[in-house]
């Protein structure tokens, strides 16, 4: 039977018998379950690898569809493909029935599960006190990860502290203010718990991770100082700062600059000399367990192929002058099922158009060089988004601006080439062959940004957003100029695709203030959709007790 991740249903993973006659009872001595396998320091190692495993499926690797849900919908891009069911129709695709409210719901909950499992059987375990502290650590932190993923998407959400070995149906729904605090009080027992970030593997959470959570947690509390607090404990951290020279796989790439190198192959790592990831999602290819393949983009995120332009389908004067997939600034095999919006593309650049690093060409293509042989009229000249020819739509699937940091030019793996000499791809590509930061410094600032604001320290604010736009060769921004709308803006210029927009804009309650102001084409988004509803499915099973469905759905 197929195992279903219901917030009603962890049972069917944990340990619980209603059967009296001990005859009965299974004694496993040859496989690991429930009842023996959390005794060791290695059972708990493992538990712990699952929730890494759990959240690297949840954000990147699911399906095609839901982790790009957290990008979908919102101010960043549009539908490139309406006949596919995104957003396209944003009533129908929050359907309180439909899958979108659900698959996120049970994900998450899952999470919570096998995390409140670790926390419960952890004190009568045979784990020493010392490995104890930092396993309820690691523990602690998806859980709060987790339940604040739940509370910015769906609100008021039940909140479950123990590890559930009965089947129970009257949860009820907890404020979002008591979600807050049960997470801001486990990421303040992680940061205490958790190694420094210099102590830790790559990929695995660090104190440094439990204080940015923590810092971003508090400031969707209310709690701005608190998040000034947790926020200075990174930057301040002496093992953390922001890369300012050319670096890595890709140090001596023209043309280049440090934040091309920051989102190239191999170089997301502390091992790679990156000292600004702070929690980096990891992907290694053709590695068992490592997710991702060689001979396709099945396992890796679909960055490349959601959002690297599709230029196969770009037709000019009759003919068509790309040669298409191409593994270098040409998109690998991008489709453009997501199109930047021009407020993503132009609009948030119009001051520093040409001398902001993150908006270079190499960084924001938009500046094409015509490669099919076929077309020799073409070939060899370059056409820009900024001035299209005459026939052609921008923004659309077949050419518009496209982030870099979505694909791994000249780096797809060996496997996807036709031609390494002129990077021709095969149609099997379309991953994005690197790894993902959750949690860049970068953020880090913008986060303490906000609680400034906030707290009615413009100037403060300011200084934090200026640290980060001096190492892109942006103008500074005055003080009085420090808006929410203008943080909103530099995330979008710092972080791009890589952040997980609808979880900001959903903290925020901003996300159809954000829609109407910068995204024409979700034009019939409410404010109803500042939440996701509560999944049908819960509330039906949910028969003991009532669970109130959000307002509006």
């Amino acid at each position: 039977m197929k195992n279903r991740y219901k917030l009603v249903l962890p049972l069917l993973l944990l340990s619980a018998t209603a059967c009296k006659k001990e005859f009965l009872d299974e004694q496993p001595l040859d496989f690991l379950s429930t009842s023996n396998s959390y005794s060791t320091l290695a059972n708990f190692q493992a538990a712990v690898n699952n929730l890494y495993s759990l959240t690297r499926i949840e954000f990147y690797t699911r399906d095609e569809t839901a982790p790009m849900d957290y990008l979908y919908g919102t101010d960043i891009v549009f539908d490139g493909s309406p006949s596919v069911d995104r957003f396209t129709n944003y009533a129908a695709k929050l359907d309180p029935s439909g899958g979108t409210a659900t698959v996120h719901w049970q994900a998450l909950y899952k999470i919570v599960a096998e995390a409140n499992t670790i926390i419960t059987r952890l004190p009568t375990s045979a784990v020493a006190a010392a490995d104890q502290k930092v396993i309820e650590g690691r523990a602690r932190f998806f859980r709060a990860f987790a339940y604040r993923t739940l509370a910015y998407m769906y609100g008021d959400v039940p909140l479950v502290t123990e590890e559930v070995t009965a089947a129970a149906y009257n949860y009820t729904r907890a404020p979002k203010a008591d979600v807050y605090k049960q997470a801001i009080d486990d990421l303040t027992i992680a940061a205490a718990n958790l190694p420094g970030i210099a102590a830790v593997r790559d990929g695995e959470i660090s104190s440094a991770a439990a204080q940015h959570l923590l810092a971003e947690v508090a400031l969707a509390a209310g709690q701005y100082q608190q998040a000034v607090t947790a926020a200075t404990a990174v930057i301040s951290d002496p093992k953390m700062a922001l890369m300012r020279n050319r670096f890595g796989s890709t140090a001596s790439v023209v043309p280049g600059d440090v934040y091309y190198d920051l989102f190239r192959r191999g170089n997301q790592n502390r091992s790679a000399g990156n000292t600004e990831g702070i929690w980096v999602v990891q992907f290694e290819t053709d590695v068992p367990g490592g997710s991702a393949v060689s001979t396709g983009f099945l396992g890796s995120p679909l960055y490349e192929r959601h959002f690297g332009v599709g230029l196969g389908s770009f037709v000019t004067g009759g003919v068509s002058p790309f040669r298409w997939p191409t593994g270098d600034l040409h998109g690998g095999r991008g489709v453009a099922l997501g199109v930047s919006t021009k407020y993503f593309s132009n609009t948030i650049w119009a001051s520093d158009f040409t001398t902001d690093l993150r908006n270079a060409n190499h960084n924001f293509v938009r500046v094409f060089t015509y490669n099919n042989p076929a077309t020799p009229a073409y070939y060899g000249k370059t056409v820009s988004t900024e001035a299209p020819p005459a026939d052609v739509v921008v923004p659309s699937r077949p050419f518009s601006a496209y982030q870099s940091k979505v694909t791994t030019p000249y780096q797809h793996p060996a496997a996807l080439y036709i031609d390494p000499a002129t990077y021709y791809l095969k149609s099997s590509a379309g991953g994005t062959y690197a790894d993902q930061y959750m949690f860049r410094l970068p953020e880090t600032y913008l986060i303490r940004a906000e609680a400034y604001m906030k707290l009615n320290n413009l100037t403060a604010a300011a200084a934090d957003l200026n640290f980060i736009r001096a190492r892109a060769n942006a103008s500074p921004v005055a003080p009085g100029d420090v808006t929410i709308d203008y943080i909103l803006d530099e995330r979008m210029r710092e972080l791009g695709l890589e952040e997980k927009r609808r979880l900001t804009l959903m903290r925020l309650g901003l996300l159809y203030d954000r829609v109407k102001k910068c995204n024409p084409y979700y034009a019939d988004v409410q404010p109803t959709f500042n939440l996701f509803p509560i999944p049908a499915s819960e509330i039906e099973r949910n028969r003991a007790s009532k669970l109130p469905q959000n307002p509006g759905y």
